[in-house]
């Protein structure tokens, strides 16, 4: 089946030229086509057609995800969060104090995974010695990458301390490749750098969209 996602801009990967009014033609979990919705449309009439605002960009990556859900406690809304608070837990001595199953922390992943997606990411870098965490990372559909450099700590926004939107970018959209980009409600790459990825409306991985937001 093809999915035609319209953009108000939509931008391939680092360093394209953005294009205003572009477009991405989904076929399965690949990408057929790029280029003016216009024209896309006109070629393939049959294609169901998804219009986002803002910007279309290739999907978001994140580098330390072990750190982020293995060493990090997502309470449990709104069962844990009277007692716990709603932020994430971590630090050693706050995570003892939690006495946590391997069960728990597969659940507390699962709930990690969703604020990942909800930014736009598609995929992580880290190594997962869980078991339960690396099934949750797996099944929610984000791709996993052996470890990666970064400075600083790893965070669920990966504009987090960049210098430009792009560096976060995970491949470029292009036909043949995977289907996977989130769609922000912004007007530009600056304003996506400076408001961040909770600007995320939708995620899309191997085509399915995972992530919108409500």
């Amino acid at each position: 089946m093809l999915t035609l996602h319209a953009a108000e801009l939509l931008v391939t990967g680092p360093g394209s030229a953005p294009l205003a009014g572009g477009a991405v033609l989904v076929e399965g979990d690949r990408i057929a086509r790029v280029g003016p919705y216009e024209d896309l449309a006109a070629g393939h009439s049959h294609a169901r057609v998804r219009r986002w605002p803002g910007v279309l960009t290739p999907g978001l990556l994140v580098r330390g995800a072990d750190e982020l859900l293995e060493r990090t406690y997502y309470p449990d809304d709104p069962y844990e969060v009277t007692e716990l608070g709603a932020d994430p837990i971590s630090g050693g001595e706050a995570l003892d104090a939690l006495k946590l199953t391997e069960s728990r922390w597969g659940h507390s992943a699962r709930r990690g995974t969703q604020r990942l997606l909800a930014r736009g990411v598609v995929a992580v870098c880290g190594r997962f010695t869980v078991a339960a965490v690396r099934t949750a990372v797996s099944r929610s559909g984000l791709a996993i990458l052996p470890p990666a450099p970064y400075e600083g700590r790893p965070a669920l926004d990966p504009f987090a301390g960049r210098e430009s939107a792009a560096e976060a970018f995970h491949g470029v959209l292009e036909p043949g490749a995977a289907a996977c980009f989130a769609v922000f409600a912004v007007a530009d790459e600056a304003e996506l750098l400076t408001r961040g990825a909770t600007t995320c409306v939708a995620t899309v991985i191997g085509g399915r969209l995972l992530h919108r937001r409500r």
